[in-house]
């Protein structure tokens, strides 16, 4: 109870630098918001302590954007897609921050970070914020601050954010756990392809869109009834709604409007019996255990006595003398030696 007091009661005293930033944020300017979120990004302790007073300050101003996620097959058009629909958005009264993710190499740890370079005429829009970070190897092809991203940009003003996925693989569906909606963008001629694609993915798909129909409408309609079969067979997981299937062109900006309605729809849908936010209720607890988990393999990484004999141990592991299990059992029982 204590410590839910103390949590709960604000952030402490914030410098006159952080102070001037959350303003900076509240205040909607994209500069301050760029800052904000390369603070949440680092990976310093007196940095991660910082970052955590700027949320706590501006958690209140957060929860009113409509969160949105997008993954689909390389290829799909996500970022020509994310672009026309930003588009269309921000000439509809609305402003748009787009948190794009790009794969991070698993040899030089770099990324191109080239999303921003895709969507050259939305990054001219002054409603428009577009922030690409690397995967660095986080599961689920999200950064592992995008969830905190996400509150910043909303506290910023901006009522739409995209969380643009690195494509569609097995460990994919985490982006699922943070956003609103969940849309996996798929090509034509792509029904055959739906076996291969992974059942999770599919199930907590809550709207399917066939892009580039303009190719080869005649496949695109093939496609869709396809999907709409597929989807039918499949038990979702809100009883309030049936994914839609759509065809649309971002190319030619076609489509986008039917796009938009279903978002919309999908929110109405759900707000009245409260699962709108009873989602992100049961998501802002699946996160705090995302960072539990976090910090205790931190923690076990950085103590004394693993540092010391995760070496040999490895050594051993490798040359076959020790199981891995044994090695794993042994070093845990650095963190509570009477077990």
């Amino acid at each position: 109870m204590q410590m839910t007091q103390a949590l709960s009661a604000g952030p402490h005293q914030l410098t006159p630098a952080d102070q001037a930033l959350v303003d900076g944020v509240l205040a909607g300017r994209r500069r301050a918001l760029a800052k904000a979120i390369t603070l949440i990004e680092s990976t310093r302790c007196d940095h991660q302590e910082r970052a955590q007073e700027l949320l706590a300050a501006l958690l209140p101003y957060t929860g009113k954007a409509i969160r949105i996620g997008i993954s689909g097959v390389p290829g799909a058009g996500k970022s020509t897609f994310i672009e026309a629909l930003g588009n269309y958005l921000i000439d509809h009264g609305h402003r748009l921050a787009v948190l794009a993710v790009d794969p991070s190499s698993s040899i030089s740890g770099g990324s191109i970070l080239g999303d921003k370079t895709r969507m050259e005429t939305l990054c001219q829009r002054e409603e428009a914020f577009i922030r690409p970070s690397p995967s660095a190897g986080s599961l689920g092809g999200v950064a592992e601050k995008t969830r905190e991203a996400m509150l910043l940009c909303e506290a910023a003003g901006f009522d739409v954010i995209i969380v643009e996925t690195v494509g569609v693989g097995q460990s994919e569906t985490t982006v699922a756990g943070m956003v609103d909606l969940f849309v996996l963008l798929q090509l034509p001629n792509a029904g055959d392809d739906l076996q291969a694609i992974k059942k999770g993915i599919v199930e907590i798909a809550d709207l399917v869109v066939i892009n580039k129909a303009d190719i080869d409408p005649q496949a695109a309609q093939v496609t869709r009834a396809q999907w709409n079969q597929a989807l039918h067979l499949l038990r979702h997981a809100s009883p309030n709604w049936s994914p839609p299937v759509l065809s649309l062109s971002a190319l030619k900006k076609e489509g986008l409007a039917e796009f938009w309605a279903q978002v919309q729809n999908y929110r109405e849908a759900l707000t009245p019996t409260g699962e709108f936010e009873a989602r992100r209720r049961h998501q802002a607890v699946d996160w705090m255990w995302q960072l539990i988990h976090l910090g205790l393999n931190q923690y076990f990484r950085r103590h004394p006595a693993v540092r010391e004999a995760l070496p040999g141990l490895i050594q051993a592991v490798e040359a076959g003398r020790v199981t891995p299990a044994a090695a794993a059992y042994g070093l845990l029982k650095f963190l509570n030696p009477e077990s």
